[in-house]
């Protein structure tokens, strides 16, 4: 199987930092962006294709970027990270094309679950 890459898209900086000790701690290649637009920039450098967004970010938000993303990456795996919930987010992340939604805090075991689940789900359906 080929490097697992995770991008993980926070304005914070803790929560970038938490995120990338976990995941790295099992393995993982982990990139980051503090902003929507920066991740835009990671994504044309490099190819990931399992991601954590945050949903309030300056500038784009997340459920915008997820919106592009999906035209361009359909297959990836692609999961909403926040602190603010309601309904009506809810229906406009599945709308947007979220795989999954967590709300923060988080246990990292979801996380790290969440990860190998989608690095399982795209290796089956690179076999098909």
């Amino acid at each position: 199987m080929a490097e697992k890459k995770v991008l993980v898209v926070d304005d914070e900086v803790a929560i970038l930092k938490m995120f990338k000790k976990a995941f790295s701690s099992k393995g993982y290649t982990v990139r980051s962006a503090e902003s929507a637009e920066e991740a835009l920039e990671v994504l044309k450098q490099d190819s990931i294709h399992v991601m954590f967004l945050d949903l309030n970010l300056p500038g784009m938000n997340g459920v915008e970027l997820c919106r592009q993303l999906r035209e361009k990456r359909p297959i990836d795996i692609i999961y909403a990270v926040t602190g603010y919930t309601s309904l009506f987010e809810l229906a406009e992340c599945r709308g947007a094309g979220f795989d999954d939604y967590f709300h923060k805090p988080v246990e990292v075991k979801e996380l790290l679950n969440a990860a190998q689940d989608a690095f399982e789900k795209i290796e089956r359906w690179k076999k098909r």
